[in-house]
């Protein structure tokens, strides 16, 4: 990292995903009028194990850019396979609190022929986020993506205390978060980072409009999926395409690749719009990929990317 970046602290989830596919449609044998007294079992065709969570996935990302970004995370007993995999990336395990009472997070989703998906999520660790806190001693940039609430509010207020820059993004957590939870952990960030759907939702929950709601953060990016993504700021409104003509097999994860591009172009001082450019690139390999760690690029790759869309050098 050159003296003149900013570290990049990534605090959020790390997680196990048990990816299952279910050769059929779950409406076939689901009885409607008896879903009061459900009670059923899918044979399932497939299943693959993938490294996931907000944090991981993030970091991963950074990783695949050359840099090595500090994860701040807890996780438990069933760690190992992923901390070898981190190794593997060359990515410091020294702010990841290993928790030996509780398992590290799982996600278990099966997804039928129609793309429908059952999802059960158990947070183990990543509940007892808040046992760990936050503790930066260079210049930084903190993303707070989601994770245990509790933690998340606290890294909020530990940002804001130490006046490092931040960026918030509330994303699967939003739900569990109250409007004053929002409201207060937003205040002075960098950037807030929601999806449309999302930024929708935050108006009505909070009751603050695009107006009042960049009196307490900078700007705001509303990530728009294959229609590209929206940038906000105090002084101006803008949007950006996606990558066009992509073969996408897979979203998942495309929302923590932005983030981690936006992390590298913050990092380094660029200009939001620029960052934003760079953060749509990178989204870009993850949906041709299923899973959320598993495509591939260097900076090259990057680099090439970058100039057929935007028609400039990206620069380092």
């Amino acid at each position: 990292m050159n003296k003149s970046n900013l570290l990049i602290v990534v605090t959020g989830s790390l997680a196990y995903d048990h990816i299952m596919t279910f050769p059929d449609k779950f409406s076939n044998h689901i009885m409607p009028d008896k879903v009061h007294m459900l009670n059923v079992a899918f044979n399932i065709e497939s299943l693959d194990v993938h490294f996931g969570g907000t944090a991981g996935n993030i970091a991963y990302n950074l990783a695949l850019l050359s840099e090595k970004p500090s994860i701040h995370a807890t996780a438990g007993i069933d760690f190992e396979d992923y901390r070898k995999r981190l190794d593997l990336l060359g990515l410091s395990q020294d702010f990841i609190k290993i928790l030996d009472d509780a398992k590290t997070a799982q996600a278990f989703i099966t997804t039928d022929l129609a793309d429908n998906q059952i999802t059960a999520f158990h947070g183990g660790a990543m509940y007892r986020a808040h046992e760990h806190p936050l503790n930066v001693d260079n210049e930084a940039i903190v993303i707070i993506a989601p994770n245990g609430i509790e933690a998340m509010t606290d890294h909020a207020e530990y940002c804001q205390k130490n006046k490092l820059p931040f960026i918030f993004d509330p994303g699967q957590a939003f739900n569990a978060l109250s409007a004053d939870q929002l409201v207060k952990s937003v205040h002075s960030s960098t950037v807030l980072t929601l999806n449309d759907y999302e930024w929708e939702w935050w108006q009505k929950k909070t009751d603050l409009n695009q107006a009042q709601t960049l009196e307490l953060t900078e700007s705001i990016i509303v990530t728009k999926g294959e229609e590209g993504c929206q940038i906000i700021t105090r002084d101006e409104e803008f949007e950006l395409p996606a990558v066009p003509n992509l073969k996408v097999v897979d979203p998942t994860g495309a929302g923590d690749a932005f983030r981690a591009g936006l992390l590298y172009g913050l990092s380094r001082k660029w200009i939001l719009k620029k960052s934003a450019q760079l953060a749509t690139i990178v989204a870009s390999f993850c949906v041709e990929k299923q899973g959320t760690q598993n495509h591939e690029f260097d900076l090259k790759n990057i680099e090439g990317r970058y100039g057929e869309l935007w028609g400039e050098e990206l620069g380092r």
